[in-house]
């Protein structure tokens, strides 16, 4: 028995059946909403951005003299400026006129050398210490921290590496907070001074919080290969120095004081042992993109006044392509 109810639902499915047909059919003549795309550009991975390296200047070579550094190294067109934690004795208490000096001198405040990190100390005191630094850096504007160390008077063992990695770990994370990057700087007489030892410290440090600032010279003094070293850790530069050593025959060995007073010592770029070319090469090739900051801890013979050197140091730069 056919009923009305019956009747009606069969209309309403041929007219929703029939709709249904409709929009397909005129669905064909429709041009697409979203057009055909060819996605096979999308199969090769996308490459880095160029190398990108700014050159930087470190005031060590005024020897003190902090505010000459500043306006000598403005003078001549760097892009930046490393300073030691000695400027906190004229600077602590406005780190705001530091920066504006900085600025009004066109200088990026690239990085504080914090000084050197003792395992024998107590590590409370060893981390405020340098967690006061980044405090000022970041007051005064400017980016990364380096900490070097200071190696023990007595036989080293391998557990002392792996305690300045983890005291390194701890001063990385709370200067992380206040959004200072930490960095390693290798250096000869230290724990770090070569490079199988850099590699452990680094092993025994949290790469997110402890990057290696690169020293070519004290890396190449140290025995190692600073062009390698460059490749080894491309994804923990934070920056580097950019430096030169030479051999001083005759003189006894040993890690010398500032300058490499024996059995070698710093040079401007070009007249020592240090392949400066190839480690730019390298940086290019690695796509590295931050700061090398050249230092000269003093000027050889004292022939030249600082600001001479760093301009000797630029025609190096530009000679081989680099500036």
């Amino acid at each position: 028995m056919v009923t009305r109810r019956t009747v009606l639902a069969g209309l309403g499915a041929a007219a929703a059946t029939r709709v249904a047909w409709l929009r397909a059919a005129a669905s064909a003549f429709e041009p697409a909403l979203y057009p055909p795309m060819d996605l096979s550009r999308f199969d090769t991975p996308v490459t880095p951005a160029p190398a990108e390296i700014r050159i930087g200047y470190a005031s060590i070579t005024w020897g003190g003299h902090d505010a000459e550094a500043i306006e000598d190294i403005a003078a001549l067109g760097y892009e930046g400026v490393q300073l030691r934690s000695n400027i906190l004795a004229e600077w602590e208490s406005r780190p705001q006129a530091l920066a504006d000096l900085l600025a009004g001198r066109h200088l990026t405040f690239v990085a504080l050398s914090s000084g050197a990190v003792d395992i024998e100390k107590a590590a409370a005191s060893e981390i405020a210490t340098h967690v006061a630094h980044a405090s000022f850096l970041r007051a005064a504007r400017g980016k990364y921290l380096q900490c070097t160390d200071t190696r023990p008077k007595r036989a080293v063992a391998r557990a002392d590496y792996e305690r300045l990695g983890r005291l390194l770990t701890e001063i990385g994370k709370r200067t992380a907070d206040l959004g200072i990057p930490l960095g390693y700087h290798n250096h000869m007489g230290t724990l770090g001074e070569r490079p199988e030892a850099v590699a452990q410290i680094l092993d025994a440090a949290d790469p997110r919080y402890v990057k290696l600032e690169l020293d070519v010279a004290h890396y190449q003094q140290g025995g190692g290969d600073p062009v390698k070293a460059i490749r080894s850790y491309a994804d923990r530069l934070l920056f580097l120095h950019i430096k030169d050593v030479e051999e001083r025959p005759g003189r006894p060995g040993g890690s010398g004081g500032p300058g490499g007073s024996e059995g070698y010592r710093f040079v401007e770029l070009g007249r020592g042992k240090v392949d400066v070319r190839s480690c730019f090469a390298a940086l290019n090739d690695i796509k590295f993109r931050g700061w090398a900051v050249v230092e000269l801890d003093s000027v050889p013979d004292h022939v030249r006044t600082p600001k001479e050197a760093a301009a000797v140091n630029k025609e190096f730069l530009h000679a081989i392509g680099a500036l």
